[in-house]
């Protein structure tokens, strides 16, 4: 149909770019596997902390072999972050410890998750940074993730912040931390709660301007972004453990799982190691079937189908070792990093239930 004399010319069709930048800035991506992810690293590093606490000052308060002066000779040298540095004595330690058990449990439950998050990242850093000699390799996972999530909005969904309304409170756990912060010597902390206090300013004064839009757009660049780099971690992770293996002549000839059974450390249920390795094709198939899936799951990420399928194997693997090899809480770690590569699909259908669930428990409740 002919343009009439006089209406301006209709606006042309944005280009691809204009597309792809509108996607990456309009919303957060995968809400779900943030949630999930969120959710596991939370529930690992709280089992962990619960699990050790008796052997907490052992590990890295006052009763710890890895003395006061010689974590400050390393962290002098590595300069590394913890805030256990700030003051000594075992009424600090026992304060950041237990604060680290309730920061773990609120950012589990995604309550104040800005807040709970930074705070979630601190005591693994505070910790994990004042006994480095103590830790595996599902710490240094938890390491990295409590970073990145940071940057995430992963509070979108299965959270009491996604049901929460209103912001009462806020302010004063604020001003709480503001005051916390004050105890400590001047660092990239205050950055997080300068944001924090941005944002709240924003919301409050302008909740319908262009500078929320701008936040919002900021906050969403910055979720896809993390969630880019722990996809991109977790691909990190399995190629070079795959990689790594295969260069070992036990890993080459199939009997590499073999030995971890027959060590005390790894043998929490002594009769199901002894199933496992009366036979050797069992254990030579497990041990190439470990190779071949931690190898091949990097170059299956553009085959949807194929890549849930070696993410279900790799989740059963996961939970395997946590019970035979007793690794309860570095099987959680994966499996939670894992989850990033779920389909949303089944995480919604996961969700319908534990609705249906819920309202079933509700019904039962009353009288």
């Amino acid at each position: 149909m002919p343009r009439q004399p006089g209406t301006p010319p209709a606006a042309p069709p944005p280009g691809r770019f204009a597309r792809a930048f509108e996607l990456f800035t309009g919303r957060a991506a995968g809400p779900y596997q943030a949630a999930v992810v969120r959710i596991g690293f939370g529930l690992a590093w709280t089992g962990f902390l619960l699990r050790e606490w008796p052997n907490r000052r052992v590990l890295y308060g006052d009763r710890s072999p890895w003395s006061d002066g010689l974590a400050a000779r390393l962290l002098a040298e590595n300069h590394a972050f913890t805030v256990l540095s700030w003051h000594h004595g075992r009424l600090w330690f026992e304060l950041v410890y237990h604060l680290a058990i309730v920061a773990a449990v609120l950012f589990t439950l995604g309550w104040r998750t800005r807040a709970s998050g930074v705070l979630f990242l601190v005591t693994v850093l505070s910790l994990q940074n004042r006994n480095v000699l103590v830790g595996d390799g599902g710490d240094n996972v938890i390491h990295l993730m409590a970073v990145y999530l940071v940057f995430t909005r992963c509070a979108q969904v299965w959270s009491l912040d996604s049901r929460r309304r209103g912001s009462g409170g806020g302010v004063w756990l604020w001003a709480l931390l503001g005051l916390a912060l004050l105890t400590g010597p001047p660092g990239l902390l205050w950055v997080p709660w300068a944001v924090a206090a941005v944002w709240w300013a924003v919301n409050r004064r302008y909740p319908h301007s262009e500078w929320r839009d701008v936040l919002d757009a900021l906050a969403n660049m910055l979720h896809n972004c993390a969630m880019l780099v722990i996809a991109g971690q977790v691909v990190l992770i399995y190629s070079t453990a795959g990689w790594y293996k295969v260069q070992g002549s036990r890993w080459q000839d199939g009997t590499a799982l073999h030995y971890p059974l027959h060590l005390d450390y790894f043998t929490p249920w002594p009769w199901l190691s002894g199933v496992l390795d009366a036979g050797l094709p069992a254990v030579f198939l497990l041990s190439y079937g470990t190779v071949i899936v931690q190898v091949a799951f990097p170059f299956t990420l553009a085959n949807r189908r194929v890549k849930n399928v070696l993410l279900a194997l790799m989740m059963v693997e996961h939970a395997g070792i946590a019970v035979t090899l007793g690794l309860p809480f570095f099987s959680l770690t994966m499996i939670a990093a894992d989850a990033v590569f779920l389909p949303t699909s089944a995480l919604l259908r996961v969700g319908r239930a534990g609705r249906v669930l819920r309202r079933r428990w509700r019904r039962r409740a009353l009288p």
